[in-house]
């Protein structure tokens, strides 16, 4: 496994770039984010956000309860917010929208799926996005979560 890649870090922060495959978060095991950032920096780290552990991408993590206090309020109450990039196989029918569905995880097969009525479990999902190019039968959408649920942009798009 390859170590993250430090983008930035400073006495209250760091952003890393979370590589595919890496828990986000503390996990069994010791391969995380947290236990890597940690033994890279020295540093205690705290996470305020997640990624799938499929998912690429860059995180911010807080080295002190303080900034880990701060970021997270920041990013419950849309003072911060994420932006994804996500490639499509095949192409949306817009090339804007909104797509607003009800998901169910199941926890047990760590899977979640798009279903038509409310019940226990169900929540509603929401997204934005845009599309910003095609090539090959693939597209490129930059998109804005906000609801946060698991697999939330794989399962919205692969329904349709």
């Amino acid at each position: 496994m390859t170590d993250p890649r430090i983008l930035f870090e400073d006495g209250q922060i760091i952003v890393a770039v979370k590589p595919s495959g890496v828990e986000s978060q503390t996990s069994a095991g010791g391969s995380d984010m947290i236990a890597l950032l940690g033994h890279l920096t020295g540093a205690e780290i705290y996470p305020v956000h997640r990624l799938d552990r499929g998912t690429e991408g860059i995180m911010v993590y807080a080295k002190t309860r303080h900034a880990a206090a701060s970021l997270s309020e920041a990013f419950a109450s849309g003072k911060t917010s994420k932006m994804y990039l996500a490639i499509l196989c095949g192409s949306p029918t817009e090339p804007t929208g909104m797509l607003d569905d009800l998901l169910f995880h199941d926890r047990t097969k760590n899977k979640s799926y798009v279903v038509t009525k409310k019940r226990a479990g169900v929540k509603r999902a929401s997204l934005s996005y845009s599309l910003l190019d095609e090539h090959d039968g693939l597209s490129l959408v930059r998109v804005k979560l906000h609801t946060g649920r698991t697999h939330q942009i794989r399962v919205q798009f692969a329904s349709r």
